[in-house]
């Protein structure tokens, strides 16, 4: 694993998360839209969460897969994140059915997952 690799996720995730601010509120953007990039951030984060702890992880887009690796390493994720594995299939099947309905309540609390993920991965020891 390269050293900068924590670096990376955390920096790529970032620009996720960048798109959820700029066009929460945009109705023209679809919520499948919206949701792959929460999803791709939350990955990214937990990726490098996984990176710093020195656990190696698989090339998959299951968050429930990557949280519970995190766990093993000694990691729980805390309650206000129970629920963010749902953000699975936005990574893969969401993306290439119908658009699914708006909500901007559902977008709202994508962006505060990801904030607060970050918040916890950049806490980490390293």
């Amino acid at each position: 694993m390269p050293p900068d690799q924590p670096d990376v996720l955390l920096r790529k995730a970032r620009q996720d998360e960048l798109v959820l601010e700029r066009l929460l509120v945009d109705t023209e953007v679809d919520d499948d839209t919206l949701g792959f990039h929460a999803q791709q951030s939350i990955e990214k984060l937990l990726k490098a969460a996984l990176a710093i702890r020195h656990v190696a992880f698989p090339r998959t887009h299951d968050l429930g897969t990557l949280i519970d690796l995190l766990a093993k390493a000694g990691i729980r994720l805390p309650e206000d994140l129970a629920g963010v594995d749902r953000l699975t299939p936005f990574g893969t099947t969401f993306r290439y059915d119908e658009p699914l309905p708006r909500s901007v309540e559902a977008r709202r609390q994508w962006l505060d997952w990801v904030r607060s993920l970050r918040a916890i991965v950049t806490a980490i020891d390293r």
